[in-house]
C-alpha cells in the first residue's frame, strides 16, 4: 500500500485529509456541481460524484468512471483500426478503483459522514468498512461508530411461525460471522464468487466490488487490507432465504500475509474463515495460530498452474483438516456448482456456528491486535459517557415518557385543549371573550413553564455541550 498523498492529491481530497475533514454541512451543500448528473472530466469531481449518487441511495454509485476515461470508443468514424489495434488495452486512461474512492472518502471524513456513508451504503445493500486501513500510520480502524446507525430488521426461525421479526441496531446483533480471505496469488475471483454466494439465481447483485466490475481491475493504491463486511438476514420465505440463519460476511482485501493483524482480528471474531488459495506451501504458518478460534476451511482452484494436489495433502495433515474443511474447483466443476458447494458448507458452519460475537462486542480483541476504534475519540466518548448518564434511569420506557417527557403526557393533551378552545370558544358562556381568551393564554404560560422545568432536569449539562458532543450523544441515544 503505497503512501496516500498522491492519490488524495488527484482526488481533491489531500487537504481533507491532512487537515479539515470532511462534514455534513459541506457534502449535503447544493452548489452547480451538485446541480448537474455530469462529473465531468476533472479527477477531483469524482468523490463528489459518488456522494452525490450515495447520498441518494442509488445503487449505481461506484461505477466511478467518467466518459473522458474510456478509450473503447475512441476510433473515428474516419479511421479503421488495425489488427493490432485489437490487442491494445481500451482503457489506458488513469481510472480509480471504487475501493479506493471509498476508502479516501472514510479517511477524510469525519464521525458522522462516515456514518452517513455506512447507511447509504448498507441501504444500496453495498459492503461497508469494518477494519479502515491507513497507509499513513500503518494501522487499521475498527469502524464502530460508523456502523451504529445502521437498523437491520429480520425474521430468524424461531419467528418464522408467528411471522415476528426482529429489528435493532446491526452493532448489537451478536451474530456468527463467516470471513472469506486469500492466501498468496488467487486465479479465483473470491468477490465476485461471494456476490454469487449472497445472491439468488434470478437477481443477481454485486455487494462486494470485484474485479470484473467497472474499474474493479485497476490496481488498488490504498484499500489493500480494507475488510468489509455485509450481511444476510432471512425473511422468514424458505423459497426465498439462502440462509435460515442470520449471519455477517466479512472479506479482506489483499494478501493475508501482508495483513496478518487483519487476519488475527478475523480469526478471532469469526465461526469459520475460508481461505482462497493457489499455492500453499510459503505462508501455511499463518493458518496455525493456536489463538485462532474459527474453523478454517480451504478453498482451492484446479485449473491454476501452481495448484499441488499433493502439497494440499501435506498441509491440510498438518492443521488437522478433514476433508470437509477443504472445497476444490476441479476442472470439470462449473462456477454454479461451485457456489452451490460453497453455500452448502457454510450453511453447515450455520447450523453450530459455534461462536457468535457482535461488533460491539470486538472491540476487546480489537484493542489486543493493536487496532484502533473511531469510538476512542475524546468527541466519541463524551458524548456516550452523556448518553450513558441521561439513560440510566430509564427501566420502562412508558412510564419514563409519562413521568418526563411532558409534550407527550397530560400536560400535552392539556395544551392541546387549551388551543383548541382559543378558537372555538365553545365554554365562554356570558363570560367577557377578550378576559376568557386572556385566562385561557395565561393557563398556556403556566403549562409552558412547567414544560421548560423538566427540560433542565433531563439535560441539565446541555448549555455546555458543545455542538459535535451533543450530536454524539443523540448518536447514541
Amino acid at each position: 500500500c503505497c503512501f496516500p498523498t498522491v492519490l488524495l492529491k488527484s482526488l481533491g481530497l489531500k487537504e481533507q485529509y491532512h487537515r479539515e475533514k470532511l462534514s455534513l454541512s459541506k457534502i449535503l451543500q447544493i452548489d452547480e456541481k451538485t446541480m448537474t448528473d455530469d462529473p465531468g472530466t476533472c479527477k477531483s469531481n469524482v468523490p463528489l460524484y459518488f456522494l452525490k449518487k450515495l447520498m441518494m441511495v442509488n445503487v449505481t454509485a461506484r461505477t466511478v468512471n467518467h466518459p473522458g476515461d474510456s478509450n473503447c470508443d475512441d476510433v473515428s468514424e474516419n479511421r479503421k483500426r488495425n489488427f493490432e489495434d485489437l490487442f491494445d488495452s481500451q482503457n489506458d486512461a488513469e481510472v480509480f478503483n471504487p475501493l479506493d474512492i471509498i476508502t479516501a472518502l472514510f479517511l477524510c471524513s469525519d464521525g458522522f459522514v462516515q456514518q452517513e456513508l455506512a447507511l447509504k451504503m448498507s441501504m444500496c445493500q453495498f459492503s461497508v468498512p469494518l477494519l479502515l486501513p491507513n497507509c499513513d500510520t500503518k494501522q487499521c480502524t475498527l469502524m464502530l461508530w460508523a456502523m451504529r446507525d445502521i437498523v437491520k430488521k429480520y425474521r430468524p426461525p424461531d419467528l418464522s411461525e408467528s411471522k415476528g421479526f426482529k429489528e435493532e441496531r446491526i452493532v448489537l446483533s451478536e451474530l456468527p460471522m463467516i470471513s472469506f480471505v486469500r492466501l498468496g496469488e488467487c486465479s479465483l475471483s473470491k468477490s465476485e464468487i461471494l456476490n454469487k454466494l449472497l445472491s439468488n439465481p434470478q437477481q443477481y447483485h454485486d455487494t462486494f466490488v470485484h474485479h470484473n466490475m467497472e474499474c474493479g481491475d485497476s490496481p488498488r493504491k490504498l484499500s489493500d487490507g480494507l475488510t468489509e463486511i455485509t450481511w444476510y438476514l432471512p425473511c422468514g420465505n424458505k423459497n426465498m432465504d439462502i440462509f435460515s440463519e442470520p449471519v455477517a460476511l466479512a472479506n479482506l482485501r489483499g494478501d493475508i500475509a501482508a495483513h496478518e493483524t487483519q487476519f488475527s482480528f478475523l480469526c478471532q471474531t469469526s465461526a469459520a474463515v475460508f481461505v482462497f488459495f493457489d499455492q500453499l506451501e510459503p505462508e501455511c504458518k499463518l493458518l496455525t495460530n493456536k489463538n485462532h478460534k474459527a474453523k478454517i476451511f480451504l478453498v482451492g482452484n484446479q485449473q491454476s498452474k501452481s495448484f499441488t494436489p499433493d502439497v494440499l495433502k501435506d498441509r491440510a495433515s498438518e492443521l488437522k483438516l478433514t476433508t470437509d474443511n477443504i472445497i476444490i474447483k476441479t476442472k470439470k466443476t462449473n462456477d454454479a456448482d461451485f457456489v452451490r458447494c460453497l453455500r452448502t458448507t457454510v450453511s453447515s458452519v450455520l447450523t453450530n456456528p459455534g461462536l457468535k460475537m457482535s461488533i460491539e462486542q470486538m472491540t476487546n480483541i480489537a484493542h489486543e491486535l493493536g487496532i484502533s476504534i473511531d469510538e476512542d475519540s475524546p468527541e466519541c466518548q463524551a458524548g456516550r459517557e452523556n448518553a450513558d448518564a441521561i439513560t440510566a434511569e430509564i427501566k420502562d420506557t412508558f412510564k419514563f415518557k409519562e413521568k418526563q417527557f411532558h409534550l407527550q403526557g397530560q400536560i400535552w393533551k392539556e395544551l392541546t385543549y387549551l388551543e383548541k378552545e382559543e378558537f372555538r370558544l365553545r365554554k365562554v358562556g356570558s363570560e367577557d371573550i377578550e378576559k376568557y381568551k386572556s385566562d385561557l393564554k395565561m393557563k398556556k404560560e403556566e403549562l409552558r413553564m412547567k414544560q421548560n422545568s423538566h427540560i433542565q432536569t433531563i439535560f441539565p449539562s446541555l448549555p455546555d455541550i458543545d455542538y459535535v458532543c451533543l450530536n454524539y450523544i443523540l448518536g447514541y441515544s
